[in-house]
């Protein structure tokens, strides 16, 4: 069968080619053809273009490159028209993803699937009648979704997290805490795990405040820095001028939570992966107008929590200090507790096994692909 898949991101691009490889198990004739990136590549088919040409973040950037975006929608919907594929797959991605999705249903009558829900349950709702009208079936990997769409008569599927996939199929699950410091010729002391963003504007906002946080501790623990892909290491020098002494090393997020006592982690995918790794954390995120990003997240966004670890536990598991919250003085008393205050810890992780039984076992991509694959053989 003919696949044609949309990543418009690098982390929609890792999700794809899991996805991809699925059902080339399940499917050997599988021919894809795809907008998407080199992880996608290496699982055979089409690059028709890289995510690096479509990855516009922000508004002003929106704005700036409204007609290549545009440029490449058209040319997205041409592609697919000629290609005729036997299903359109679209990940994440909802702005251009959206309007792909109505192109292709009600000009090509073309079946869609959407795996990995944009999160427009955060803040506009309203979109789910576009989604319900123009997608077959919505592949969702966070388990409160499918109350979400449900609540709207959506016919959607959890399939599983891709993160619980990635930590059970991580290098080294066995390493040892001698066996990572020798490897790195790091000291024999405990570890804060620092883990500031993946974008220069993130890690230049959060990650002073976090090594002003972590001063006080340099005497019993060795602080390390997770370096995010595609940041030169020269980058992240500039920050260490009058702070304790600083391990960067990168390609070892992993690695490093499993070996850390407390991790800062700034809100994102990694709030959820270190607690997968089971590393009690405080969620740090630097905004630019604290007061007014504060009243906005209590006015108009329509979730309680912005920490995938609280939104699937359905409670504050993590304490999340951001916007006027975010203060040196916050992060540090939080450290503190986690560190040296045992029953505040331990029920940390204790909610975070409820939150591990609620995501459920890996295999979300297989899953995803089982759907996919049967019903197009219905």
């Amino acid at each position: 069968m003919k696949y044609y898949l949309v990543a418009g991101e690098a982390s929609g691009d890792l999700h794809a080619s899991n996805l991809m490889q699925s059902l080339r198990e399940l499917d050997r004739d599988a021919d894809f053809r795809f907008f998407g990136g080199d992880l996608m590549q290496s699982k055979g088919g089409m690059l028709v273009k890289h995510y690096r040409e479509m990855a516009y973040m922000g508004i002003i950037p929106v704005i700036l490159h409204a007609r290549t975006i545009l440029r490449n929608l058209d040319y997205c919907k041409r592609d697919i028209a000629a290609y005729k594929p036997d299903v359109v797959i679209l990940v994440d991605y909802p702005g251009f993803n959206l309007k792909v999705a109505k192109y292709v249903k009600s000009k090509l009558r073309i079946p869609v699937y959407y795996y990995i829900s944009p999160k427009v349950w955060a803040w506009k709702e309203y979109r789910v009648k576009s989604f319900k009208k123009y997608v077959d079936e919505m592949l969702c990997i966070l388990p409160f979704e499918v109350d979400f769409f449900r609540k709207h008569q959506y016919r959607v599927h959890y399939v599983g997290n891709p993160t619980v996939d990635a930590i059970a199929n991580r290098d080294y699950p066995e390493e040892s805490f001698d066996e990572f410091i020798d490897a790195h010729q790091l000291e024999n002391k405990p570890i804060i795990a620092l883990l500031a963003g993946s974008r220069k504007q993130e890690i230049a906002s959060n990650l002073p405040a976090m090594l002003e946080a972590v001063k006080g501790f340099s005497d019993g623990y060795q602080i390390i820095v997770a370096g995010a892909p595609g940041i030169e290491p020269l980058f992240y020098k500039e920050f260490e001028h009058g702070f304790p002494p600083v391990h960067i090393l990168f390609n070892r997020t992993y690695r490093i939570l499993a070996q850390a006592d407390a991790a800062l982690v700034t809100s994102g995918t990694a709030t959820l992966e270190t607690a997968l790794l089971n590393v009690p954390q405080v969620v740090c995120y630097r905004t630019s107008f604290p007061k007014l990003t504060w009243w906005g997240f209590k006015h108009i966004l329509h979730t309680p929590f912005i920490s995938l670890v609280n939104l699937i536990s359905g409670r504050e598991v993590v304490k999340e200090l951001f916007a006027k919250k975010f203060t040196v003085d916050h992060i540090r008393t939080e450290l503190k507790q986690l560190l040296h205050v045992q029953s505040y810890r331990q029920n940390m992780l204790n909610n975070y096994q409820e939150m591990q039984a609620k995501l459920g076992r890996p295999g979300a991509s297989d899953r995803a692909a089982a759907i996919i694959f049967h019903a197009l053989h219905s």
